[in-house]
């Protein structure tokens, strides 16, 4: 599966995209903590999730984009063989 964060320039609209696309709970808020929840326990991931388009969320929240690629890596650790891309 292939998310495309084209556009996406806030914590806030990122965890918004993730919610529709990946199909989180109603009560799902943009926080790392409940996305982490939610990939792990709650929805059923893809074999790969791939970020398309990512570079422009990475210079507007570094912060939050250098919270993303732990929670990859961490992610790939937990439920290894699935995984989340930059691509």
């Amino acid at each position: 599966m292939t998310v495309d964060l084209t556009g996406i320039t806030s914590k806030a609209a990122i965890h918004q995209l993730f919610k529709e696309k990946l199909g989180f709970e109603e009560w799902y808020g943009p926080s790392w903590d409940a996305f982490w929840d939610s990939i792990i326990a709650i929805v059923e991931m893809p074999p790969v999730l791939t970020l398309t388009n990512w570079e422009e969320f990475a210079e507007h929240c570094p912060r939050d984009m250098e919270i993303l690629r732990q929670v990859m890596q961490d992610y790939a650790v937990e439920m290894a063989p699935k995984r989340i891309v930059l691509a």
